[in-house]
């Protein structure tokens, strides 16, 4: 039998056999369970799967990639020990089968069944119970993560249902008596859901029979404004008429409540109650909110032990408004009272309050006579620790600037806890429980949506998401950015959403913008801003001119011209101020630190407000010179000799060399990292008018583009490169940048328009004198050639370049007209030619840098001559490791022809059925780099394979995909060769 499966899917989709996680991968597979968990125990059809994973958009390959992605769901449950079928075939697509498994969404609907029936029983305390249990099924939205319309549909329909039973649960806990200990879960569902009338009727009626008759009719009033705001129209009868019997104290109202008329009302002590109102419209933070908890969880307090929390963050990113979420929340835990200070330790208009003066005021809340409160600091302090041992109080300490204002205001034993907020890290304060030190980072994009719709309204929010969305990035998710922002819409109804992003989306007003009225980002960031010293002042100004999303060390340095240790020590300055976040660590090792976007507009303006244009120039040279030296130092490690490509004059700076063994250990790593900086780097120089380093950047990083398919990022770089390299009339620049494009071309099998690009860049490079280009562009004419069928004038042009490249000394450039020469020759029946010319681009290649990408085409194309020869062994490990060094390499577009020639040969060994996998791996991959020359030369394959099994409609359809493939991008000889293949078919 093996073990039970366990299908979760009220919250994140999860899936357990036995005690076992069974680790669903990515999004397709999660897509494909979550569809067949909507009906489990009914077919799903196929085509259902395609259009839900493909959004109506399905590459060729879609149903073999569903077939696949089936297969690997198998294959997990299989390795979980689960021996029966989960997943079963069944036309016309597959089931999941029910038998012996467990689904939270079938144990919630039947607890609340059996809650409803024992509630229509009269048996209250097992209803509510029930509803409990019920209730604790859901971990978070149902199918949290999973896209797509039919699983989205049925996650709100799960979502009606989980309201409708918490709501029902209510009832019965309210029947119970049990309306104190609802109001604070109930006043927050209601904040959350403020349209659910029967949740606010429950509110009010648990207010009203707490003793709070007018927090109760503030409640009323709260929704009807609401639902005029929203939806023009008053609230239903029900709330109406409950706000009536509130008025008139109808006798009715209490009834319920007699459940409790035997326990003696409590005397409560008078205590302070000082906690300022909650931010309104308070959003997101789950997470944070939870590991708050932990400061009044069961296991928090040890004996007379002060709990300890410190809430961290940039300015404006919503400490002040967790804090009073969390401490409204947490209330009720501590009968001793809330004790609130604000330290104004960032504020505009005053100093920082001492804590003798708090001192003063939370001694009189605590009871203490005016008259007899110490004039002594430490007589204070000594007092206030006397008075809270015996006493459970809740003390929130906002904007705390240092440690030395929090000390004195800590208990020093007792059953207390404080709450601390500060854009300071504040490495002095030891938090109790450690988990209660919460660090807050950027709203996410639902989460600033959904703080919009709550401050402007459903009505005007829901109709404009994407404006919406827009807007939300604008403001940096920053919620004091995006209260303004939601303000400023709130109080000017004719304005549009999109009317506020088109203001907002010019740079150089958005900090006007999003600097109005009381809440002010620009004032915000200056408090922060006054308090730096000079060098991390100077830091954050240059930093501030560069346009790249994060950065490492090295950038700080090159903007300071100072040494990296040093500038690593003064970007810590900047990271506990609260102006740079740490990203991640990258590839290399390196920390990774970035602005917040509006803290680097804010940046820049002081940078052209305090430095010198000479200073602003050098430093983003400086940057620039130093990006350009460490890429095309990373090119030549990983290709050797002179790398991949024609460079320019520009000045190199010089570094350490300790530093660029650190950084390049593994070039592509190094690149991988830094890919999207540098894209904004090129940007960045080609409008400064430096088309030299904007080209130059280029060329270093071509390599790396093609080998990981950053198609769209090479694309962007080559064009803008271009411009400015026409701009200021030279000529080896818009050479390289047209070879790149030609290059591009190439890889998306575009013969045409990749040859006339070619034949440009080569014109260009003749003009400039420049033989090292003409060397590239020739060779890449002849792989034009040569996949378009003409394989003379292919093995013409390689034979014209490799002087050339031997002539410039590019070891890599020859290689690589060697193996295409090779390949060249096999086309024409040339085979002993083509080994020659294999084995020496392979043995070439071996003797400079190891297991290059370039090692692996000549690798490929030496096995294909193998295969030709009929040296099946030979071929297969030439094709086994070309399949490794790509995989290395990530090369994707390498890793799918590897395969189309590991999949020929698997096929003229016989293994028919080890092939046709090898070659769909091909395939899926040659689909997903777009590759159509690629995909149709698998489909040739696998017709082959296909007819091999008897399977002639399946081989006539993948030929004839792969013939329409080949005429898309014009190469005649293998579409000639595909209408070949169609006509051997028979029946």
């Amino acid at each position: 039998m093996g073990a039970h499966v366990s299908f979760k899917v009220l919250g994140p989709l999860a899936v357990t056999a036995g005690e076992t996680t069974v680790p669903i991968g990515g999004g397709r597979q999660r897509t494909i369970l979550a569809l067949l968990l909507l009906t489990p125990g009914r077919v799903v059809p196929v085509d259902t799967m395609v259009d839900a994973v493909w959004n109506s958009n399905p590459p060729p390959t879609a149903r073999t990639q569903v077939a696949i992605c089936v297969a690997a769901l198998r294959k997990l449950f299989k390795a979980a020990d689960v021996t029966d079928d989960v997943i079963v075939t069944a036309h016309p697509g597959y089931v999941l089968h029910t038998a012996g498994h467990r689904f939270d969404s079938v144990e919630f609907a039947d607890l609340v069944q059996a809650a409803e029936q024992v509630a229509k029983d009269g048996e209250l305390p097992q209803a509510a119970q029930l509803y409990t249990q019920a209730l604790q099924l859901w971990r978070g939205p149902a199918f949290a993560g999973v896209y797509g319309q039919l699983i989205e549909d049925e996650a709100a329909r799960l979502e009606e249902h989980r309201l409708n039973a918490y709501d029902d649960s209510t009832l019965v806990r309210l029947e119970l008596g049990q309306h104190q200990e609802l109001i604070p879960e109930l006043a927050a569902m209601v904040r959350e859901h403020q349209l659910r009338e029967r949740t606010r009727h429950h509110l009010m009626l648990a207010q009203y029979r707490s003793g709070r008759r007018a927090d109760a009719m503030e409640t009323y009033r709260e929704a009807r404004e609401h639902f005029i705001d929203e939806l023009g129209i008053e609230p239903g009868p029900d709330l109406n008429e409950l706000h009536d019997a509130i008025l008139r104290d109808d006798p009715a109202l209490a009834a319920a409540a007699s459940a409790e008329s035997h326990r003696p009302a409590p005397v409560a002590p008078a205590v302070p109650s000082e906690l300022p109102p909650e931010v309104p419209a308070f959003t997101g933070r789950t997470e944070e909110l939870a590991a708050l908890e932990s400061l009044v969880s069961d296991d928090a307090h040890g004996p007379a032990t002060t709990t300890v929390g410190l809430i961290t963050g940039a300015a404006g990113i919503g400490k002040s408004g967790l804090a009073m979420r969390w401490a409204f929340r947490a209330a009720e835990h501590f009968p001793g009272g809330q004790l609130f200070a604000d330290l104004c330790g960032y504020d505009e208009h005053r100093e920082p309050v001492r804590a003798h003066e708090i001192l003063s005021r939370f001694l009189r809340s605590l009871g203490v006579p005016g008259e007899q409160v110490p004039d002594d600091l430490e007589e204070r302090v000594a007092l206030y620790r006397s008075l809270l041992a015996d006493r459970r109080v809740l003390i929130v300490l906002d904007n705390a600037r240092t440690y030395a204002q929090v000390r004195p205001l800590l208990p020093g034993s007792g059953h207390c806890c404080v709450l601390v907020t500060s854009r300071d890290q504040m490495e002095e304060l030891v938090t109790r429980p450690s988990r209660a030190r919460v660090h807050l980072g950027l709203l996410s994009e639902d989460e600033g949506r959904e703080l919009l719709t709550a401050i402007v309204g459903k009505a005007r929010i829901a109709p404009a998401r994407a404006d919406a969305t827009r807007l939300v990035e604008l403001c940096d998710r920053l919620p004091l950015a995006l209260r303004i922002a939601a303000a400023r819409l709130a109080s000017k109804p004719h304005w549009t959403v999109r009317y506020l992003v088109n203001r907002l989306t010019d740079e150089r007003r958005r900090l006007d913008e999003l600097s109005q009225g009381e809440s002010r980002v620009r004032a915000s960031l200056a408090l922060s801003y006054r308090y730096l010293n000079e060098e991390p002042a100077r830091l954050l100004r240059r930093l501030g001119l560069l346009d790249v999303p994060d950065f490492t060390a090295w950038a700080a340095a090159a903007v300071l011209n100072k040494e990296v240790l040093d500038a690593e020590r003064i970007v810590e300055d900047l990271v506990d101020a609260q102006f740079l976040e740490v990203v991640s660590v990258d590839a290399t090792g390196q920390l990774r630190y970035r602005f917040h976007t509006l803290v680097r507009l804010y940046a820049a303006e002081r940078a052209r407000q305090e430095e010198t244009e000479p200073d602003r120039l050098a430093a983003t040279t400086r940057f620039l010179r130093t990006f350009l030296t460490i890429a095309e130092e990373a090119d030549r490690r990983e290709h050797g000799g002179h790398g991949t490509g024609v460079h320019s004059a520009v000045q190199r700076r010089r570094l350490d060399s300790f530093l660029m063994d650190e950084l390049l250990t593994v070039p592509l790593a190094w690149y991988e990292a830094e890919r999207l900086a540098l894209v904004a780097s090129v940007r960045q120089a080609a409008r400064a008018g430096e088309a030299e380093l904007a080209w130059d950047l280029t060329v270093c990083a071509s390599a790396f583009f093609g080998t990981r398919s950053y198609t769209e990022d090479w694309r962007a770089c080559c064009e803008v490169a271009l411009d400015a390299a026409r701009a200021v009339g030279d000529l080896r620049g818009q050479g390289a940048m047209l070879f790149g494009l030609g290059a591009l071309e190439l890889i998306y099998s575009r013969l045409e328009s990749a040859a006339s690009y070619l034949e440009k860049a080569l014109h260009f490079y003749t003009e400039a004198g420049e033989d090292h280009g003409r060397a590239m562009a020739l060779r890449s004419l002849g792989q034009a050639d040569r996949m378009r069928g003409d394989s003379d004038s292919a093995v013409a042009r390689f034979t014209e370049a490799l002087p050339l490249f031997r002539q410039v000394g590019n070891r890599t450039g020859e290689v690589h007209a060697l193996h295409n020469m090779a390949e060249s020759e096999l086309d024409r029946g040339n085979v002993d030619a083509a080994l020659t010319f294999a084995l020496s681009a392979v043995q070439l290649e071996e003797s400079g840098a190891p297991d290059t990408r370039n090692l692996a085409q000549a690798l490929y194309r030496l096995g294909l001559v193998r295969l030709a020869e009929g040296e099946l062994t030979a071929a297969e490990e030439s094709f086994l490791r070309a399949v490794r060094i790509v995989k290395e390499k990530a090369d994707m577009i390498g890793l799918a022809y590897a395969l189309l020639g590991l999949g020929e040969t698997r096929l003229a060994q016989g293994d028919t059925q080890l092939a046709e996998a090898t070659l769909t791996d091909a395939l899926e991959i040659a689909d997903d780099c777009r590759s159509r020359l690629v995909a149709g030369r698998v489909g040739l394959v696998l017709g082959e394979v296909n007819r091999r099994l008897g399977r002639n409609e399946a081989a006539r359809a993948v030929l004839r995909t792969a013939r329409e493939s080949f005429a898309a991008v014009g190469a005649a000889g293998w579409e000639q060769r595909a209408e070949e293949a169609l006509g051997t078919l028979v029946g």
